[in-house]
């Protein structure tokens, strides 16, 4: 239990739990241990037979959804250029139908790609998509040295992007600060967009929501930053860690820390902050004529439960999928992560026809 969960306090119902997930994905049980093998007071081993396989194999495993490509795939990074003259960062991974993923606060495309948090997920979007991301203005391989930092700017960013890969229709993906900039998009062009997923999103920013206790701690922040954001002193960092994945194990927790450093410098980072917190979508949500997945953290300590739950009650044909833990970003290791991903894999699968009998589908 130490060595493999850093330490995390993990029951045994849980690890029961996970073991039995395993030995379905496996196509075993309990009974027929063929890969998954019980011994009896020390625990268990894998005994299947390993073959490495020569390159890459479209095998989405017996559920068709949680399996990882066999051969690790590589993303093409290319640059392209804002109306106002900003050099933006964007990869395309993969060869399925085309995933947009709207930039959040703090993106690095490289550093992202090799995360133990974010790798996981986007390895099995890439198995069915040709995800396609960028680095936010200001942060990772994108132009630092930004004048205009505004909502606006962001949107019309994501617009940019879309332009220079010529995409007339395709799904989009925002998470958290992603989420008001693809609502924003999928509002002015809803010819393009033809399903729109958001995790632990909101239509508000921190400023704008009129919580005094949620504006105390943004400017508590703004504060550390200024004092100790890229230096030796871990506070900073560490307490944006501490409210985005604070399940996580030493490894993710140290990889966000890290992150964080990398991909912006203290004055950005403040930057940033400040414009996140008089984002205003409120009055687009009734307009969106999209399906739209919702999925949020029930603890989220980052963007509150609640916010994510005002979005669907706002959102026509809105789904909401409330996950069970404390994560802002869904970590592979953690229970809700299988569900996570096969909500959106599953709701990017269906077809028109489908997608008709979908929005009937009653509300969680």
């Amino acid at each position: 239990m130490q060595a493999v969960w850093n330490g995390r306090c993990v029951s045994e119902a849980t690890l029961t739990s996970r073991v039995n997930a395993a030995r379905r994905a496996v196509g075993d049980t309990g009974k027929d241990q063929r890969i998954i093998r019980t011994v009896s007071r020390r625990g268990f081993r894998f005994i299947g037979e390993v073959r490495e396989r020569i390159g890459r194999a479209q095998n989405f495993g017996p559920v068709g959804l949680l399996a990882t490509p066999d051969a690790p795939v590589k993303q093409q990074i290319r640059f392209c250029r804002t109306a106002d003259g900003v050099s933006l960062a964007f990869s395309a991974v993969g060869n399925g139908p085309p995933l947009v993923k709207t930039a959040n606060w703090l993106n690095h495309l490289e550093f992202d790609w090799q995360s133990p948090v974010w790798s996981p997920f986007f390895t099995r979007l890439a198995a069915r998509h040709r995800l396609i991301r960028y680095d936010e203005r200001g942060t990772g391989l994108s132009d630092r040295d930004v004048p205009n930092f505004s909502f606006e700017a962001f949107v019309q960013d994501l617009e940019t992007v879309v332009e220079t890969l010529s995409l007339n229709r395709f799904a989009l993906f925002g998470v958290s600060q992603g989420a008001p900039i693809a609502i924003a998009y999928a509002t002015r062009h809803p010819d393009r967009v033809s399903r729109l997923v958001l995790c632990g999103g909101f239509a508000q920013g921190w400023r704008k929501r009129g919580n005094a206790r949620e504006v105390a701690r943004a400017e508590a922040s703004i504060v550390l930053i200024r004092e100790g954001w890229g230096q030796d002193n871990p506070a900073a960092s560490q307490m944006f860690t501490s409210l985005i994945i604070p399940d996580a194990t030493r490894e993710e927790a140290q990889w966000l820390n890290d992150l964080e450093r990398q991909s912006a410098s203290p004055e950005t980072a403040i930057r940033l902050i400040r414009v996140i917190g008089d984002i205003d979508v409120i009055d687009l949500l009734p307009q969106l004529s999209v399906p739209v997945l919702l999925l949020h953290s029930r603890g989220d300590a980052r963007v509150p439960f609640e916010h994510g739950l005002k979005l669907a009650q706002a959102i026509p044909n809105a789904r909401l999928v409330p996950l069970e833990g404390k994560n802002h970003l869904i970590l592979s290791h953690e229970p809700a992560f299988p569900r996570f991903v096969e909500e959106i894999c599953g709701f990017l699968d269906e077809d028109e026809t489908a997608s008709l009998q979908w929005l009937k589908r009653p509300l969680i």
